[in-house]
């Protein structure tokens, strides 16, 4: 009992600092999109009417809105790019090369970032400040993946979905806290020190890595399979991606379509919400579309240790997307207050995410975690960025002062509607394939007191190229 007692105990201190990886640079992503007036706003206001935040002038970087699209551009595109590649290494070279890069990629992409934000009005402010994206977003991406696999490895068979909820969790209590104190800070001591303010929490993260790797380390070295999985490393190829069975590409693309309805929202849902709606400033307007991340921040954890309990994972994805549909048909053809929307869709975002991501272990073998993990997010970011150059176009071109007309916001809801049911669809057959192959997805975990700590530890096993078990 008292090794059992420790090995849970060790894993859920893995799982502590795993969490804290990506909470800096979540929070740097979505500053932008807090902050996208002062991104946008003048260089200056002198001889203008009014300052910041008072509803006239705004005094900012002086971006236009194609350099301001720029920033989250380069970013998604970066990420659907590296993370492919990022997969492959991390399966190749361990957990301890992809913590260390990628959190240093994460530090140095935010403080060039923070860096171009001195240089307004200048040549140098655009070039800076896609390079920092370019890099948060290679390391960012790279690094969930590298954060999934730690996970996956020491949680499979047990509290599965939970932990994957927890570690959601995190990046998202970043977001959320993005939206309710970045504009705050801004006013106070403007948009460098904000900035900089977000490389801060990065670094912190780099910390929280450098601590999951040695437990990691010091873990399987306890275990007895460090020099196991070494081996294993080593007969890692590119063309193993092929015994990826079709169970799993059935769940990235319901993953793609579910985030492609997801993500775009909220990036423009600030706007579109002070623009149809009566009475709500730019703030008001933020939270509201923040509102997503608060119930996903409450409720992943809760949804994912449900999971665990009852298993239904294909059944559940199926559910959360049919769920989805009311949100933006409400959005698109009545005036009820958005809040409710935003808030309905929080809750099934909570339950898609805790069954969907925790699927991949599920179905993928352990060895080619990395580069699955990889597969699945750079699929999902490059459906997120298709849906935003097909947003762009729906809402025609866009000025931070002109107002778009109402029936283009209908019709990016009518958009989101299509996406959603398409991962309706993707969801049905994944779950028709799973019961012909025994129903993997909607069996439950074994209970986390289960006496057998078996199925905590993945076998790796690989006979004649190709991964057993």
């Amino acid at each position: 009992m008292a090794v059992t007692a420790e090995k849970a105990y060790y894993r859920f201190l893995v799982l502590f600092f795993n969490c804290l990886l990506t909470f800096g640079s979540f929070f740097c992503f979505d500053i932008p999109s807090v902050l996208r007036d002062q991104f946008q706003g003048s260089l200056t206001c002198q001889n203008r009417p009014s300052t910041n935040h008072s509803g006239g002038c705004v005094e900012g970087l002086g971006m236009s809105p194609e350099e301001y699209n720029l920033l989250y551009a380069i970013y998604v595109w970066t990420n659907a790019l590296v993370v492919i590649v990022a997969g492959f290494l991390v399966d190749k070279f361990g957990n301890r090369f992809g913590l260390f890069l990628f959190s240093l990629l994460t530090v140095l992409g935010s403080a060039i970032f923070a860096l171009g934000s001195h240089y307004k009005g200048t040549p140098y402010l655009l070039p800076l400040m896609l390079t920092g994206r370019l890099l948060l977003g290679s390391g960012n991406g790279s690094l969930i993946i590298v954060k999934n696999r730690v996970t996956a490895f020491w949680f499979k068979g047990k509290e599965l979905a939970m932990a994957f909820g927890l570690n959601l969790t995190f990046p998202w209590l970043g977001s959320v806290l993005n939206f309710f104190f970045t504009q705050q800070f801004e006013s106070h001591y403007g948009i460098p020190w904000t900035l900089w303010g977000g490389t801060i929490l990065c670094v912190l993260s780099f910390l929280a890595a450098i601590t999951v790797s040695i437990l990691d380390n010091v873990g399987m070295k306890q275990l007895g399979l460090d020099g196991a999985k070494k081996e294993e490393s080593k007969k890692v190829r590119v063309q193993d991606v092929r015994h990826l069975p079709l169970r799993y590409w059935l769940l990235v693309l319901t993953i793609m379509f579910f985030y492609n309805s997801v993500f775009p929202f909220v990036a423009d849902a600030s706007k579109f919400i002070q623009e149809k709606y009566e009475g709500y400033d730019q703030r008001t307007a933020a939270y509201i579309a923040g509102a997503v991340y608060d119930i996903a921040l409450v409720l992943s954890a809760a949804a994912g240790l449900l999971i665990d309990y009852v298993g239904m994972r294909g059944v559940l994805a199926v559910l959360c997307a049919v769920l989805t549909i009311p949100v933006f048909a409400l959005l698109a053809f009545t005036f009820v207050p958005p809040l409710v929307s935003t808030l309905w869709l929080g809750v099934t975002y909570s339950f898609a995410v805790a069954s969907l991501w925790p699927s991949i272990p599920l179905v993928a073998p352990q060895p080619t975690l990395g580069t699955a993990m990889g597969f699945a997010n750079s699929a999902h970011m490059i459906g997120i960025g298709l849906c935003k150059l097909a947003v762009g176009k729906i809402l025609g071109t866009e000025s931070s002062e002109t107002k778009i007309p109402l029936w283009r916001w209908q019709r990016m809801m009518i958009f989101m509607l299509a996406n959603t049911i398409a991962c309706i669809a993707t969801s049905v057959i994944l779950n028709i394939v799973d019961k012909k192959q025994g129903g993997t997805l909607n069996k439950m975990s074994k209970r986390a007191d289960s006496k057998d700590e078996s199925d905590c530890i993945p076998i790796l096993n690989m006979k004649n190229g190709k991964y057993q078990g």
